[in-house]
């Protein structure tokens, strides 16, 4: 019997709501939260004191001030980093510079919600976990790769280790591209339901799932067809497709059966669930 927790309907996933806010921050969680979608997004990553944080890049020149405020650092990767020197960065306001999805043109983020990204911190991984269980709430965390880094030596295990310390094994799906990760978490707690993500074409998914005793598959919208998606289900394996922000390519995952589908819209596939 699967111990996937999340698979009782099509579950909207957001990768922190980030078409209205910065991405892996806690006020795009919140929207996220407040749009409707069943969990979120994040990605973890390591520091140089081997703390865990939520961060998508291996550097922070994207997301922060780290150039303007450590401009000697280059190329400015959070592993090199400690997470002193990290809370010194403010990881919002590039978002109100950049408009990243023209959602501040569009008019769908207001002049007050744009004053309170300024000066964001960079979260820890406990504290976005904390913030899922206080709302109860679940959330896809997908472990970033740290291969060569001394923190990347232990991120699988420590992050499972923080999931039940925390009492959220089941609210917790563990995802990663570097799929011995998934290994290490299922040999730290076999409890812990894990995702292979992939960005490109499997022949077998199925295989590759069960061969890493996960529950579920992560693949890339261009990465699976849609004819593919019943039989996956059918062999017990979940599907939840990544990141799709096309409304028909919503509809059609829908309707082909998906688990669920990741998107920074989530405001948008709420409202086709609706429809539905």
């Amino acid at each position: 019997m699967s111990i996937y927790p999340f698979a009782k309907t099509l579950n909207i996933a957001h990768r922190g709501a980030r078409s209205l806010a910065p991405e892996n921050t806690l006020a795009a969680a919140r929207l996220g939260l407040e749009s409707g979608a069943d969990m979120w997004e994040l990605d973890a990553a390591v520091t140089q004191d081997e703390e865990l944080v939520v961060l998508h890049d291996d550097t922070l020149e994207r997301t922060s001030n780290a150039r303007q405020i450590f401009p000697q650092r280059a190329p400015w990767s959070v592993h090199h980093f400690t997470l002193a020197e990290l809370r010194q960065l403010d990881f919002g306001a590039w978002f109100n510079e950049q408009d990243p999805f023209g959602q501040i043109a569009a008019g769908k983020v207001t002049a007050e919600m744009q004053a309170g990204y300024v000066g964001l911190p960079i979260p820890t991984l406990r504290e976005a976990l904390l913030f899922t269980r206080e709302h109860d709430w679940r959330v896809n965390v997908e472990i970033k790769d740290a291969g060569g880094t001394p923190g990347g030596a232990f991120v699988a295990e420590r992050t499972a280790a923080l999931i039940e310390e925390l009492g959220m094994v089941e609210r917790v799906l563990i995802s990663s591209f570097n799929h011995s990760y998934l290994l290490r978490v299922k040999a730290a707690n076999p409890r812990l339901s894990t995702a292979a993500l992939v960005e490109t074409y499997i022949p077998d998914p199925a295989a590759l799932v069960q061969g890493l005793g996960a529950q579920v598959y992560h693949p890339g919208e261009d990465c699976i067809r849609l004819e593919e998606i019943a039989a996956l289900r059918r062999a017990g394996v979940e599907v939840n497709v990544w990141t799709v922000n096309d409304v028909e390519q919503m509809r059609a995952l829908i309707e082909n059966g998906a688990s669920g589908i990741i998107t920074d819209f989530p405001q948008a596939l709420h409202e086709i669930l609706a429809e539905e």
